[in-house]
């Protein structure tokens, strides 16, 4: 039996006057593919080689959201950035390595964006270890415009659905909402491979630059040990 663990309470990443918690699979456990499929079920997300749900006393706002791919139709904004960025960027599935590029992107991505994180300052080895490990268990989903590399997605793939993991994007290039584009790419793809969940991460309808994950309806999230339709 895989042993769980929690930890103590600390300041939550997204509601400042709150406490986090989160529960760990134990690091020593051995996860296959199809173990970590049923934590995905679970509401468990990966970082790097940990598998982990927030479990917050008193506090249910972090919940895991899954798109319904085959109900889901892009809106009319949706369609406007497909159209914009489709004549000029290009799409390329890759298998999960280290190029210096992507250390460089992230690097950028992180110091122009997410100062107030909790990945600042970027480092080559924290970016390894959250991104590049446990390659088993997905690809990595480039776009470029021309020869330039404008994002990286990393992502699992389960028998059933896609799970975005972490996108980073060169910020100079805003204006073709990057983080989105690769949302609605991965859309594409499960439906091009006929899997009918596409899974986004923990949405907080509290948290303002979280909303968009709750753009893409018809979608579930997991809530009371089950998924259940977001009525919004």
């Amino acid at each position: 039996m895989t042993r769980l663990f929690k930890t103590s309470p600390h300041n939550c990443s997204y509601l400042n006057d709150r406490q986090a918690e989160t529960l760990f699979i134990d690091p020593d456990a051995t996860i296959t593919p199809e173990m970590y499929e049923v934590l995905n079920l679970q509401g468990f997300r990966r970082s790097g080689s940990h598998f982990y749900r927030p479990d917050c006393t008193g506090c249910n706002e972090c919940q895991s959201l899954r798109v319904l791919v085959n109900e889901y139709q892009p809106a009319r904004r949706h369609r406007r950035m497909l159209k914009k960025a489709d004549p000029v960027v290009r799409w390329q599935v890759t298998p999960v390595h280290y190029e210096e590029a992507y250390w460089q992107l992230y690097e950028r991505y992180i110091n122009e964006r997410h100062r107030n994180g909790d990945m600042f300052p970027p480092a080559k080895e924290d970016f390894y270890r959250f991104l590049l490990q446990r390659s088993e268990f997905g690809f990595l989903l480039e776009a470029r415009l021309e020869d330039e590399l404008l994002l990286v997605a990393a992502v699992d793939q389960f028998s059933q659905g896609l799970s975005a993991v972490y996108t980073f994007f060169d910020p100079d290039h805003s204006d073709l909402s990057p983080g989105t584009l690769a949302i609605l790419q991965l859309w594409r793809a499960c439906k091009e491979l006929k899997l009918p969940y596409l899974y986004l991460g923990y949405w907080l309808s509290s948290v303002p630059n979280m909303r968009y994950k709750a753009d893409f309806q018809p979608a579930e999230i997991y809530q009371d040990d089950r998924w259940q339709r977001l009525i919004r």
